[in-house]
């Protein structure tokens, strides 16, 4: 009797001792993730590109299966996958947020409302320690779907609209009628000042200066001094002195007309200096040659006149001078 009682003690201590198969723990209390979906449209065209996003917010120690929310998990009615991309962010508070964006598009014009099913996903609580495949799901959550309305969100049945009832626009007031004459008047005070400026600055600018005249005059003027030149009488002295004044005269204002020199002013040295410097077709050398001469024979002393021929010699540059040859 003993021995049989020994028997069975140590059988029920080798039972208690024997390794027990593994088992999934049954799930825990846990809260439920939070989930949000969007889409960023609301209604799309062939090739069109609409972004749907899920955004799912898991408590502390609770997390989802990620297998349930790839794209080949995406229930999609006349809608193709073109792309997506997760992100996962934890806070100070340990709360997990996994952001899932799907890009879809369609190429189907047979389905006027393409959409996305709602879809479940399976969450868990973590333990330190324990792997997920001993981890029972705790639940899902599901995950709102999105309808999209192909080419606009307007209703296709619905009727005509009227955009105006018939009736007359109300009449303005005197005010508003006479309006713009005196916004007009405004603008045309307001460029008054301006128009007074302007005027004043061109007179200002053109104050002092000789009128331009016309090229027939200007001929008429050459062709009359040139005849004057060769009138001159160089039989005396002071006949060829009267002779060098008429010259110069008549070559310095040649000058000055032509290359906008004031070479009335000027002594023929200062003349050969502006002449150089703004260059042209003036002959320089016979200028300053021919005005240096007529200087010089204007206050030579009596007793030391230009003789005749240098009188003629200078009268005959002149003339080549004043016809521009």
């Amino acid at each position: 009797m003993k021995r049989a009682a020994l028997v069975v003690l140590v059988f029920a201590s080798l039972i208690a001792l024997a390794p027990r198969p593994a088992v999934a723990q049954a799930p825990a209390r846990v809260e439920p993730p939070a989930v949000r979906s969007s889409v960023d449209r609301t209604a799309l065209w062939i090739a069109d590109r609409v972004v749907f996003t899920v955004e799912i917010v898991c408590a502390p120690g609770v997390d989802i299966l990620l297998d349930d929310v790839a794209k080949e998990k995406l229930r999609l009615n006349g809608l193709d996958v073109v792309s997506s991309d997760t992100a996962v962010a934890t806070d100070a508070a340990d709360r997990t947020t996994h952001t899932l964006r799907y890009v879809l598009t369609t190429y189907r014009v047979d389905n006027p409302s393409p959409s996305i099913e709602a879809m479940s996903v399976r969450y868990y609580a973590r333990r330190p320690g324990e792997r997920l495949q001993d981890v029972a799901p705790a639940g899902d959550v599901r995950v709102p779907g999105a309808v999209l309305a192909f080419r606009s969100t307007l209703p296709e049945t619905q009727g005509d609209v009227a955009v105006r009832d018939g009736r007359g626009a109300a009449p303005r007031r005197a005010f508003f009628v006479r309006a713009p004459q005196v916004g007009l008047a405004l603008v045309v005070l307001a460029l008054a000042p301006a128009a007074a400026l302007m005027v004043t600055a061109v007179r200002r600018r053109t104050a002092g200066k000789p009128a331009r005249r016309s090229a027939r005059h200007a001929k008429q003027d050459q062709r009359a001094t040139l005849e004057r030149l060769r009138a001159l009488d160089v039989s005396t002295p002071e006949d060829r002195r009267r002779a060098c004044e008429e010259i110069g005269g008549a070559v310095r204002g040649y000058v000055a007309s032509h290359t906008q020199v004031p070479a009335t002013a000027l002594t023929p040295a200062e003349i050969d200096a502006a002449l150089q410097t703004r260059g042209g077709r003036m002959p320089r050398e016979t200028v300053v040659s021919l005005l240096t001469t007529v200087d010089e024979a204007r206050y030579r002393p009596a007793s030391a006149p230009l003789s005749p021929e240098a009188c003629r010699d200078a009268i005959a540059s002149a003339e080549q001078v004043l016809a521009g040859r």
